[in-house]
């Protein structure tokens, strides 16, 4: 079979695999869902979730891209030889490429207000400068309100960089770029937490953060708050961690990477919120407000409005810096998970139909940057909202839970267990078996009805059913057309993935 493109070294694949798990929602996320759901008592769901869910199925994921040395397409493809389970591999697919687009415009704002923070240019009242200056939010979703063209400019230099790196390849591009930032983006978090805690009034944040509620663990919404956190975290179920599993050298140990890996994502996430919750208990101290008033869910509001008012109280000379520090972080964060999703929806295409790496993503980043300037209008916000929602919860969500039926049930755990277990220094033995056919499936089956529910009767965001069914919908069945009429294309004829090969040796 034709020699793929291949790691330089364990630690640069591990580097690019916490590159792709250390997102955006590590930092203003992970904090509030700690903060909301019973606070230290919180981390025991959140641990079994990471060693019953989010390991589990990482090392399922490396497992397929490593034995069948393909991307997730090709690795579905090659697993059972049939049309359907090529079909859910393309599914996540394409939802990385439609991810993609609307990450980057985030990555953008992040960028530009990084060059805001150097002078505080956002002002006296963040807030009314984030929606009405910066964005200039329009009516709502369906309202486009013209470009924005410094967002846009902004997020051509983002396109590009993914552009660059994924265009150098696995091992002169991804490794190289990863090897230097993620190391850079856990010094300046860990720079950005000691001052925060030195700052008046962050014992009260952290407090506030890690102080337990015991009595929330009997609440099934705190559980399912652990594992939808973890499974959303480590880049599951977007057709990434398969396809950078496909690069690695035969001889890797498979399951004792997929610990590292989930292991430092928990370690960021941690670090993160005591940054992030040292600087809220100072503002809280400084304007005598409670913290859950400052910013009320995290998201957008903690990074473009939390953040600069922060900065804006301490007035030191330090705090400029500071506001450099903290939207550095989240570029670099979103950066390198920018970067996965860009390297999972272009190598698919380069197995089946045996287009140049240099060439797809060129193509790929034109293409994308096109589709994602919508987000760089007036109603770019609301539609971004939408198409998260819908995205995270059913199109990730069930392709996390078909992964798990139908490599649990049909292809079975064992075939799995057999390649990765003479390789690794641990075993995946009974304990992953049965949170692969059980423990997934019936967590996230319990999470899709939740949220099923929750939108028939609540709907979501405030926004008309309209706007939920076209955009949120609407986007979830083009992922499931495009992903059924590319599993119907033929493979080309001198592609490794065309026969019936399916040893993946």
């Amino acid at each position: 079979m034709a020699k793929r493109d291949q790691w330089g070294s364990k630690l640069g694949f591990i580097f690019a695999a916490i590159g792709s798990a250390v997102g955006l929602g590590n930092i203003w996320r992970f904090p509030y869902v700690v903060y909301k759901n019973g606070g230290g008592a919180f981390l025991i769901p959140y641990f079994v979730a990471i060693f019953t869910a989010g390991i589990p199925l990482m090392i399922l994921e490396y497992a397929m891209g490593h034995k069948y040395r393909g991307s997730t397409p090709a690795a579905m493809a090659r697993a059972k030889g049939s049309k359907l389970w090529e079909f859910l591999g393309w599914w996540p697919t394409f939802t990385a490429g439609f991810i993609l687009c609307y990450y980057s415009v985030i990555i953008a704002w992040s960028a530009r207000y990084l060059t805001f923070a150097f002078d505080k240019s956002w002002g006296s009242n963040p807030n009314t400068f984030f929606t009405e200056d910066f964005l200039r939010v329009s009516s709502g979703p369906f309202d486009l309100g013209g470009f924005r063209w410094d967002i846009l400019l902004f997020m051509a230099l983002i396109w590009l960089v993914n552009w660059f790196v994924c265009y150098r390849g696995v091992s002169k591009g991804i490794e190289k770029f990863s090897k230097v930032i993620i190391p850079t983006l856990f010094v300046i978090l860990i720079i950005v937490a000691i001052r925060g805690i030195t700052l008046p009034g962050a014992t009260d944040g952290l407090n506030k953060l890690f102080t337990p509620d015991w009595s929330r663990l009997g609440d099934i919404s705190v559980w399912t708050a652990a594992y939808s956190q973890v499974f959303f975290t480590l880049s599951l179920a977007m057709g990434i961690m398969m396809t950078y599993a496909s690069y690695l050298p035969k001889k890797t140990d498979i399951v004792n990477t997929a610990f590292v890996t989930g292991l430092a994502n928990s370690s960021n996430e941690i670090l993160c919120s005591i940054a992030v919750f040292s600087i809220l208990g100072f503002m809280s101290n400084s304007q005598g407000i409670p913290i859950d008033q400052i910013s009320k869910d995290g998201g957008i509001g903690l990074a473009f409005v939390a953040f600069p008012q922060g900065i804006n109280l301490m007035g030191d000379g330090f705090s400029n810096i500071l506001g450099v520090l903290l939207f550095s972080c989240l570029i670099f964060a979103g950066l390198t998970s920018s970067i996965s999703l860009l390297e999972a929806f272009s190598a698919p295409f380069t197995d089946k139909f045996k287009i140049s790496r240099k060439k797809i993503v060129t193509v790929v980043s034109i293409v994308g940057f096109i589709v994602s300037s919508v987000f760089a209008t007036g109603a770019g916000m609301y539609i971004l909202d939408i198409v998260d929602e819908f995205i995270n919860n059913y199109s990730i969500l069930v392709v996390g839970l078909l992964e798990a039926i139908l490599i649990g049930w049909i292809l079975k755990t064992k075939v799995i267990q057999e390649h990765v277990n003479p390789i690794s220094y641990y075993r995946a033995g009974k304990w992953w078996s049965i949170s692969i056919r059980f423990i997934i499936p019936v967590m996230l089956g319990v999470m899709l009805c939740m949220k099923i529910s929750q939108h028939l009767t609540s709907g979501y965001g405030g926004y008309e059913s309209s706007a939920l069914i076209t955009i949120g919908l609407g986007i979830v069945c083009v992922i499931l057309i495009l992903a059924a009429v590319t599993a119907k294309l033929k493979w080309r004829a001198n592609s490794p993935y065309a026969g019936k090969d399916k040893s993946g040796e």
